[in-house]
């Protein structure tokens, strides 16, 4: 899996001229799932966005994770994120798992961030095109990906 981990003022994703989800402060995540990831790539994502210490302590240092600020996530779904244009100038996308096995992983890791935060994740649509809009804090923008060995 890979995510792209943006601390955010606020943040929004709509489809067309309907607005889905939208969140204050906390964290905006697009994120990837890759051919062969498993549960086991959802939960170790899941725990590291959570569990990630990149909001100021009271001597601002970037030291509290998300839950610690009361900070709300909107994890929205994006497969273009395994995008491979090394060759040529048209991106393939055959790094990302299809969509019948990528959709029960990603909703595999919205259930484990709830769990982890202790409270709802805002969503977007799954396999829809959206527009995502926000306001950076930083900006503070992290690439994660999961460990090749689980």
């Amino acid at each position: 899996m890979r995510a792209v981990v943006q601390r955010v003022l606020s943040a929004s994703v709509a489809a067309g001229s309907c607005r889905h989800s939208e969140i204050g402060r906390g964290l905006l995540v697009l994120l990837g799932v890759a051919q062969g990831d498993t549960e086991l790539e959802a939960e170790w994502m899941s725990r590291k966005i959570v569990q990630l210490r990149i909001f100021d302590d009271a001597a601002g240092r970037m030291n509290l994770p998300v839950r610690d600020t009361g900070g709300d996530i909107l994890l929205v779904s994006q497969f273009t994120l395994y995008g491979d244009a090394s060759r040529g100038n048209r991106p393939g996308f055959s790094g990302s798992a299809d969509f019948e096995k990528a959709r029960p992983l990603y909703e595999k890791a919205v259930r484990s961030i709830e769990q982890h935060l202790g409270k709802p994740v805002m969503t977007g649509w799954y396999g829809e095109a959206m527009q995502v809009a926000l306001i950076n804090d930083g900006p503070v923008t992290l690439i994660l990906d999961t460990p090749q060995r689980l």
